[in-house]
């Protein structure tokens, strides 16, 4: 393979990939998919800003990150465009709309939550969002069980996850053992297809490509960056122990969002699980129903699922501080920063890495069997939803199935399945739905 210089294309303007970002924060409905497709129709195909092996090399490679993975890919594609200036605005913009209407959202639920208008727009929206990430896991899938040793390592990674409790971080770690064992005994099982040499002079159109140098690395560089990314999180986190009424609450809180962010592997959908599991039946901050609604609030903002992490935040501080929506909103702000602040760190650091290892043979492979674990997590936090949207009192019995909740979730999964309607559009008809409902019961 031939490297070719990386301004062989004429380099995108900073100006014009900044207001790309700044609306993508604005329109990125459903979640990871909807970020994900937004992207690549944008980047990829209609500006061809980034080839397409390289968009999903660079996908694949968050997805085997801490973290949300769509968060991570708009910060790694705008570092690799305009360098750390562009990595930190892609980033900020994909998180600031969405955390600022949900903070809105977040006051309204906590003041009005027990209205029974805004019971009936949540029974409509959660059968909704099971449908959106059902679809999702369709769509995952998809693209990622090549093969049955995909199939196995998705099935796997589900009965672990849901089953058992193994927590995602041994999860992973087991499928990258596989992935090496595999790969030194027999790779061809997996069914990785080799790029052609009509795709490699196709790389040659797209700003950004799989053909390109690795860039140095500097461990200087690194350690400097390294040491500004605890300095970040040191001083809100001093300030926050030392300004509430409450620093031990604050402590753990901090600490909790900041494991979260470090500690779970597979994306958005590994993240979720682990937070609520915590919150809800260890700390008992939120209640179920909180937390369910809280996905609820997500799906009706744009940017990222994991937002939904914020909200956890501010219901928590809000909880914890008899019922201040001062604190709360203190609380939704310091949830996003510690949970969206380890991105940035992990993609400045590791992107060098990343760009100089994803060519070879078994990373390669690692990473498909991770995405293909993926699906089987996402599979598990649909299970967390279906047992509380789909069951009265969360008790998996015939007798106790919600039925109305049940159709509606069968006709939002209709709707994306074969009708191909955009999930923006599925959630604002769960909301008429939700205020029809009202007025008729």
């Amino acid at each position: 393979m031939q490297n070719i210089p990386q301004n062989k294309i004429e380099k995108p303007s900073f100006w014009e990939a900044f207001w790309f970002w700044f609306k993508l924060g604005w329109i990125s409905f459903g979640g990871t998919t909807g970020h994900i497709t937004i992207m690549h129709d944008f980047l990829v195909e209609k500006k061809k800003w980034v080839s397409d092996s390289k968009f999903f090399h660079i996908l694949n490679a968050c997805m085997i990150l801490p973290g949300p993975e769509a968060h991570q890919t708009a910060i790694y594609i705008g570092w690799k465009l305009h360098g750390i200036k562009g990595g930190i605005i892609s980033g900020l913009f994909f998180i600031l709309p969405s955390t600022l209407i949900l903070l809105a959202l977040s006051i309204i639920y906590a003041i009005y939550g027990n209205h029974p208008f805004l019971i009936s727009l949540f029974d409509a929206l959660k059968p909704a969002v099971l449908a959106i990430i059902l679809f999702a896991t369709y769509k995952v899938a998809k693209k990622s069980l090549l093969s049955v040793v995909h199939i196995f390592v998705a099935f796997a990674a589900f009965i672990l996850s849901f089953f058992v409790g193994i927590p995602m971080p041994w999860i992973i770690l087991g499928i990258i053992v596989l992935g090496i064992l595999i790969q030194v005994l027999n790779p061809k099982i997996l069914n990785l297809k080799k790029p052609t040499k009509e795709h490699l002079k196709n790389e040659e159109n797209y700003y950004i490509n799989s053909l390109q140098e690795n860039p140095k690395i500097s461990i200087k560089k690194l350690f400097l960056q390294f040491s500004v990314f605890v300095v970040l999180w040191i001083i809100p986190f001093l300030m926050l122990i030392h300004f509430s009424n409450d620093g031990a609450f604050f402590t753990c809180f901090s600490l909790l969002f900041t494991k979260a962010a470090f500690f779970t592997i597979g994306g958005s959908y590994t993240v979720i699980p682990y937070v609520a599991n915590l919150v809800t039946q260890k700390l008992h901050w939120l209640t179920n129903t909180q937390m369910v609604d809280g996905f609820a609030l997500a799906e009706t903002t744009p940017g990222p699922l994991v937002i939904v992490l914020a909200y956890v935040g501010f219901m928590a501080a809000f909880n914890n501080s008899e019922h201040s929506l001062l604190i709360g909103s203190i609380g939704l702000l310091a949830a996003a920063y510690f949970t969206f602040l380890p991105n940035f760190m992990l993609i400045f650091l590791g992107g060098p890495f990343i760009e100089k290892w994803q060519k070879k043979s078994t990373i390669q492979a690692v990473l498909s069997l991770v995405t293909a674990g993926v699906v089987g997590v996402i599979v598990n936090l649909a299970f967390y939803l279906g047992e509380n949207v789909l069951f009265y009192n969360s008790n998996f019995n015939f007798e106790n199935i919600n039925w109305i909740s049940l159709i509606w979730a069968g006709v939002c999964l209709l709707l994306l399945t074969r009708f191909k309607v955009n999930m923006i559009y599925v959630i604002l008809l769960s909301i008429g739905f939700g205020v029809i409902r009202y007025f008729l019961i």
